[in-house]
């Protein structure tokens, strides 16, 4: 595999159980992972001493690095004030926790759209929210990467480079994520053409469109075969992130506005880690074809 890739995962997919995560992750020859469940508990709860006390010492045991850390930053209602300076609180926490993981990512949000408004409408707020969550960061050196998600203001390509080409900064930067493209409609080829300049980090899910269900990377139409290997012909170095979704797991009620099971595509009978494995196999299928074809040209 192409030594500029490093694959990691959301490791909270495989089990609840932070212990068991770590086992799965390593057994399959992996060294990092995207921290966002632990124990049941997302990482935004955790205070900085929890996870220099209860969760480090426990990665350094099996030597799994953090590529991200998978916040909830900005899934809130754009119009929940409150809900905004609590998030403010919790980003500094979580700086201060990157920093201690020696891990330099952190992913966001650009808050939920009021049912039935139009996202347009909220563009200057949602901006001038987002660039003071990026003023945070900045302070402890950590790039807030966006991602493109359902319900959000940077649900579609166009508002996602609207984003990031008002707040042009460092440390504000695009996560690339194909099956969520699909489930709102857009065509991941397109948006890759439109955000390849500001993606900086990429996560594996696929998706199809005839009912909006998570399936194998590969076999749906986000197309991840195709783009990765743009991505990887245009000199991409850094991580894939393994973001399956392919079976029912304990994190996932924080993730959907929507109930879960509306995204799982028929492999309920699989486990957290049978998932996990399937897309770590598929992608390095994947990757192995592409680094064929490279070697054909």
């Amino acid at each position: 595999m192409n030594k500029d890739l490093i694959i990691s995962g959301f490791s909270d997919e495989i089990s609840a159980d932070f212990d068991s995560q770590l086992e799965v992750v390593s057994k399959l020859g992996m060294n990092y992972i995207s921290l966002r469940g632990i124990d049941g508990k997302n990482i935004g709860d955790f205070s900085v001493t929890e996870i220099k006390e209860n969760v480090l010492p426990r990665l350094q045991k099996l030597n799994i690095k953090v590529s991200s850390i998978g916040s909830p930053i900005g899934k809130v209602f754009i119009n929940d004030e409150d809900g905004f300076e609590k998030q403010k609180i919790m980003l500094d926490s979580l700086c201060q926790i990157s920093n201690l993981l020696d891990c330099k990512y952190i992913r966001i949000f650009s808050f939920y759209i009021p049912k039935g408004e139009e996202a347009d409408n909220y563009r200057d707020e949602v901006i001038n929210k987002l660039k003071v969550y990026v003023a945070i960061a900045e302070k402890y050196n950590i790039i807030l990467l966006h991602e493109n998600e359902k319900d959000i203001y940077g649900d579609i390509a166009r508002r996602c480079h609207e984003a990031l080409k008002a707040i042009s900064s460092p440390f504000f930067k695009g996560i690339f994520d194909f099956a969520n493209f699909v489930q709102c409609g857009e065509d991941p080829q397109v948006c890759y053409d439109l955000l390849k300049d500001e993606i900086i980090y990429i996560h594996i899910k696929d998706a199809i469109t005839t009912d909006s269900q998570n399936v194998v990377c590969g076999t749906g139409e986000g197309k991840i075969p195709e783009i990765l290997a743009q991505c990887i012909n245009g000199g991409y170095k850094g991580f894939l992130t393994l973001e399956p979704h392919l079976v029912l797991f304990d994190s996932l009620k924080d993730l959907e506005l929507e109930e879960a099971t509306s995204i799982i595509k028929d492999n309920k009978k699989m486990d957290g880690a049978e998932g996990y494995k399937l897309q770590y196999e598929s992608l390095i299928k994947i990757l192995e074809e592409i680094g064929s074809e490279e070697k054909c040209v």
